[in-house]
Formats: structure tokens, sequence, C-alpha cells
């Protein structure tokens, strides 16, 4: 599902990118990088991210020398199976760009207009404590100007569906879209439509369902058909109403608490999608990241006026030259190069995917626990600046290492 920035990526509704004081460090079991050359920053910046506490991270860049990739940390803490370089893993709030892109090609084709209203395709569904569809765009559902209360925020739900122990006892069971959009309508709006950027899960169940609408297909047909299966995305899945991650992939884990602090962590491998759906549910692989990224930044995707929307910047008056589109980020590394892309995070996964404006020099990668993400700038420094991560040498394994109890 969401994470809210870049360099401070965390789990939605818990405390993102809290800095543990001390945090237990699995070393990494290398795997050894493949492909492309100048990538040695990246590799240690990888490095950095396990040894301050994550427990495996695998990732790939594309660049004018070809294609990189790498790995580093454990797969599986109970049998030490390292992270594996082609891995797939779920992409959370990413997800939420392939959404914006068939919408903008649902528009293309006339099939909706960006500003048609939201009562307009779901007459009666937003509704309740303030907020009213009458009153409120398709394209602010996505680039989160509507005011939609973001339904993970809700205290019931979280404890149900995110913490432990219930989400332990509700992680198989399945939701329907309809029953997160009743969640936010329980609670007032967080602002009047349009009147500025607050990031809500909400806001892509609708927009999907407006798609399903206009394009008379299901979400996940819809995605499938217009951007995995042109692209080739061959690791890129939607879920739907499964629970597992497909071959290869590794385990995942979660704190499952508002304390990331907290001892215990639990393997949330498991999770039924249809509790994601289509503001966070996807699989997908950094390979497939990389080239659906670099092929929407350069304009393989969408026809010029779309992409040209989907990178207007909702206003930003701390940086005026970051900022959010149509399910599109727009932000500047430590050395000044603008890239585009998005953040996920959700139980288990924090994920960045991101490519230069021209779509030629792509970065994605994924960490398989999500109590800790300050240190997810590193590699994104590393690959568009060279930055050394703090002296990062690489590790040789994990032989001996006695991890975290996973319940």
């Amino acid at each position: 599902m969401a994470t809210r920035s870049w360099t401070r990526t965390g789990m939605v509704g818990i405390a993102a990118a809290t800095v543990l004081a001390t945090a237990f460090t699995v070393p990494a079991q290398a795997q050894g990088s493949t492909g492309g050359t100048g990538h040695g920053a990246t590799q240690r910046a990888f490095d950095l991210v396990v040894r301050n506490g994550l427990y495996g991270i695998t990732g790939q860049a594309r660049d004018r020398h070809g294609v990189w990739k790498d790995a580093a940390g454990v797969g599986d803490v109970r049998t030490g199976a390292p992270r594996g370089k082609d891995d797939r893993f779920r992409i959370a709030s990413i997800t939420k760009t392939f959404v914006a892109t068939v919408l903008l090609q649902q528009e293309a084709e006339g099939k909706l207009d960006l500003d048609d209203t939201v009562e307009r395709w779901l007459p009666g569904l937003v509704r309740g404590n303030g907020h009213d569809g009458r009153n409120m765009t398709v394209r602010q559902l996505l680039n989160h100007t509507s005011g939609v209360y973001d339904y993970l925020n809700d205290a019931d739900y979280a404890r149900d569906y995110m913490y432990a122990p219930n989400y332990l006892h509700n992680r198989f069971k399945a939701r329907t879209p309809q029953a997160a959009v009743a969640v936010a309508m329980q609670h007032p709006p967080t602002a009047a439509p349009g009147a500025h950027h607050a990031y809500s899960n909400t806001n892509y169940v609708l927009a999907a369902l407006i798609m399903e609408k206009a394009g008379g297909r299901s979400y996940e047909r819809e995605v499938r058909e217009r951007i995995i299966k042109p692209l080739k995305l061959s690791g890129t899945v939607m879920p739907g109403n499964t629970v597992g991650l497909p071959k290869p992939s590794s385990r995942s884990y979660s704190k499952l608490s508002p304390d990331l602090a907290a001892p215990k962590v639990y393997d949330v491998t498991l999770q039924n999608g249809t509790q994601a759906w289509a503001d966070g549910d996807m699989i997908s692989s950094a390979s497939d990241l990389t080239r659906f990224f670099s092929a929407l930044l350069g304009g393989k995707v969408l026809p010029p006026e779309q992409l040209a929307a989907m990178k207007t910047l909702v206003p930003n008056a701390a940086d005026p030259d970051t900022g959010y589109g149509l399910g599109l980020i727009k932000t500047r590394t430590a050395c000044g190069t603008t890239v585009w892309g998005h953040s996920g995070g959700w139980l288990g996964s924090l994920s960045l995917a991101v490519t230069t404006e021209d779509g030629k020099h792509s970065l994605a990668f994924n960490v398989n626990s999500d109590w800790r993400g300050d240190d997810l700038a590193a590699p994104l420094n590393a690959e568009f600046c060279g930055t050394e991560p703090g002296g990062a040498q690489r590790t040789k394994g994990a032989q001996g290492v006695t991890p975290l109890p996973v319940r």
C-alpha cells in the first residue's frame, strides 16, 4: 500500500521510517552482483541496508551499460536461504502507478475524462460524514487531492488487519473494495476536494472501481491486457483471492505492531491479496519494475498528452521541483538528479522503483522486512550519484547467525 515519500519509506499506518535505537542485524549473505558496470556503490548500499537491521534486499538497475542485479541478506531466516536476485515480491503502492496508467489510457481512448466527477461513475458510493462524490474528480483521486479519508488510518481496521494478534486470524480473509470504502466513509474527509495533497489509499480503490466501470472489465484484466502483456512483464501478477507469492520468492517479515522496536517478528508471507486490491496488491520483480518505469517515462505506454498530465505535480511549497503527479512521484537525489517513480510499503515488504526522465536509467529494489525504512535512500543515492554508504563493506555470509524469533 502506501508510502508517502522516497527517503522515509515505511509501513503505512504504523510509524514509517522510525530509526531503531538498537537494531538486530543479520549479516548479508552475499549473492554476487551480475551484469552492468559502475554499480559498486549500490552494491555496498544494499549491504548497508541489511547490516542496519533489515533481513534481505534484492534489486536491479538498467542503464546504458545494460542490466545489473544483486541481492544481499537472508530470504528465509529459518533455513538461512539467501535473498534471491530474481525474487518476486509484493510491490504495495507501486501498484498505484499501474492503476493511474490504465485510467490515462482510457482517457486517451475517450472512455472517461479525468475531470469527470466520482459520482458520475460511482453513484451514491462516496457519501457520508461530509464526503460527497459529486464534488470530487477522477484527477483528484489520482493525485490525492480528493480529501477522501484513508481507510488504513481507521483504528479498528488497523487492529484487525495490520497488527498482531488479530492480523494472524484475519490475514486469509477476502475483503471487497466496497468494504474499504465503507470504512473510509465512517470518518470525515481530511480536507475539501482540491484543497491540498493528502495521501489516501481509498483514492485508488475508488479509481480502480471507476476503471472497471469505464472499461467494462475487471481491474485485474485491464492491467494485464494493457500493461503486463504488452510489456512482457513475466514476473508480474495480479494476486486476486490468493495468499502466496509465486516462485522465485523469499519470506516476508513484520513486527505487526505500531511499535517498530517491538522484539517479536512474524512471518507474514501469506496474505490474501484482496486486502490490498488496487491500492497495493500487485506482485512483481525488480526486473519488471525497471522495464515498466523505463517504458512509461520513455513514452512507450502513454500518448504525450496523458504522460504530461501524469507528470503534472500537485504544488509543493517546500520544493516546487518535487511532488506527486497522477500515480507518479518526482524527486531529486542527494546530487540533484531528478527521478520519477513510486515507493511501496506494506506488511513485510518495502520497495522503491524510479527512473530518470528519459527512462534510460532505472532502479528498483525490495526489502523483505518492514520496520526500518530510513536506509532506503542509500541505494537510491548510490545508484544515481555514486554516493558511498558510510564505508559499507561486502559481507561474506550468515553462517552462525541466530535470527530473531519468527512466529
